[in-house]
């Protein structure tokens, strides 16, 4: 049976326009599971107060201006703005970050799953990049920053910072997202709980087993 072009185009359209006009809500978290009661509900953001009991306190944050500590394993500190910390940016698609670098300290490889970010150098030397997917073939964007440089990570790219100076660095990064999220890449492939198969990892990786299983136990215990 044959079926006219006419009718063809009629029937694309009846499926395409409902979809063009229609989308779902950006996540403000890592899931929002569906409930089939209103108990103990959890909504994707915040709930709002009553706009006419706002007040200054909703929208400010005082502490920027002091440095976080870098005495851990990686000789950094992100010390986060978000939703969190200001209550008045719920719904407002924005967050704020400081992050204090040790001399040959870095931000370790990870993702913001649902922001982009775009990075201010203050002080020191920074060499940062991010690796596009593999549709795009992995490729490697880096370069060198020095004070009043800017970058800009795209969302959901696997990104990286690093001190290659020998005095503290200090950079300030927006985020297009009220709770941007961040997923550290060795801390969740090597530190999950429970932890992955050792055997799965070893084959991805491409490593011995044995050192998976030491990956693991080592960022078992950080976690």
């Amino acid at each position: 049976m044959k079926v006219s072009h006419s009718l063809i185009s009629i029937i694309s359209l009846v499926l395409v326009i409902p979809f063009s006009n229609a989308y779902d809500p950006s996540p403000l978290q890592d899931f929002c599971v569906a409930v089939g009661n209103l108990n103990n509900v959890f909504v994707n953001g915040k709930f709002c107060k009553d706009p006419k009991q706002a007040k200054a306190e909703d929208f400010f944050y005082s502490g920027l201006n002091k440095a976080g500590s870098t005495n851990n394993n990686v000789k950094s500190n992100v010390t986060t703005v978000n939703v969190d910390q200001i209550p008045g940016l719920n719904t407002m698609g924005i967050s704020l970050v400081r992050i204090d670098y040790a001399p040959y300290g870095q931000n370790p490889p990870h993702t913001h799953p649902r922001a982009t970010e775009i990075l201010v150098l203050v002080e020191g030397t920074l060499y940062v990049g991010f690796v596009s997917s593999n549709q795009d073939n992995n490729r490697l964007f880096a370069k060198i920053l020095h004070p009043g440089d800017v970058f800009v990570f795209p969302i959901g790219m696997i990104h990286f910072q690093v001190n290659i100076g020998k005095t503290p660095a200090v950079a300030f990064a927006g985020l297009s997202s009220q709770n941007a999220g961040v997923i550290t890449i060795a801390n969740t492939v090597f530190g999950s709980k429970p932890p992955i198969y050792p055997e799965v990892l070893a084959q991805a990786f491409q490593l011995d087993v044995n050192v998976v299983k030491d990956l693991e136990a080592k960022f078992a215990s950080k976690n």
